[in-house]
């Protein structure tokens, strides 16, 4: 039976936002950490030869409902940054600076109003092609944390890593997996489709 006297749900209309691609990089040393790239190589299964390219990864601390190393499906291909983010971190921090390579980046796009909060199923049209589907917030970790300290050269790595884990929360930036596979290019135009959001309200 419907409850006549519930609030209705706000619809808040989608909108569209355009921004540009500042920065491309990739992680091909076996681990996390990225480097400069003159551009990305995307297939269905991410960014080709990258740490966390594939279709499918293991879960791990992010996903407490599966048993940790369970195959799921790869919604990290990419991790996606906003400069005046990173520089708001770095200056809570009390860095100089904070660069992408450090936390794994692999894109730094400018002129997209808090990127971070960009909602699940968020579009993201590239100028040569690309189509990336947001899954969401890349929660910050100890791990990214540490490696911070390391670059910053910072006295007590155990310190810099919980205030990059306090202070980057909701600034992280995103995770998205590709939907239309191709070629990305530092200095693209990126077209931001949000989609329509509303709040939950059974």
């Amino acid at each position: 039976m419907t409850d006549l006297t519930a609030t209705p749900t706000e619809i808040v209309p989608a909108r569209k936002i355009s921004g540009r691609v500042s920065g491309v990089f990739e992680a091909r040393a076996g681990n996390f950490i990225t480097a400069p790239a003159s551009s990305l190589e995307l297939t269905f299964d991410g960014i080709v030869g990258d740490h966390h390219a594939g279709q499918t990864r293991m879960s791990g601390g992010r996903e407490p409902w599966y048993p940790r190393g369970t195959e799921m499906r790869n919604e990290r291909q990419l991790s996606i940054l906003a400069s005046d983010e990173l520089k708001e971190i770095a200056t809570g921090m009390g860095l100089s600076e904070l660069k992408p390579e450090w936390i794994g980046g692999n894109m730094v796009i400018e002129g997209v109003p808090s990127l971070s909060m960009l909602p699940p199923r968020t579009l993201l049209f590239f100028e040569g092609g690309v189509t990336l589907r947001v899954d969401g917030q890349n929660a910050p970790c100890k791990v990214s944390g540490r490696s911070v300290a390391e670059h910053a050269g910072t006295v007590d790595h155990m310190v810099t890593a919980l205030d990059f884990v306090r202070l980057s929360r909701r600034l992280r930036g995103i995770v998205a997996w590709v939907e239309k596979p191709g070629t990305i290019r530092t200095g693209e135009k990126v077209d931001v489709r949000v989609p329509e959001q509303w709040i939950y309200q059974p």
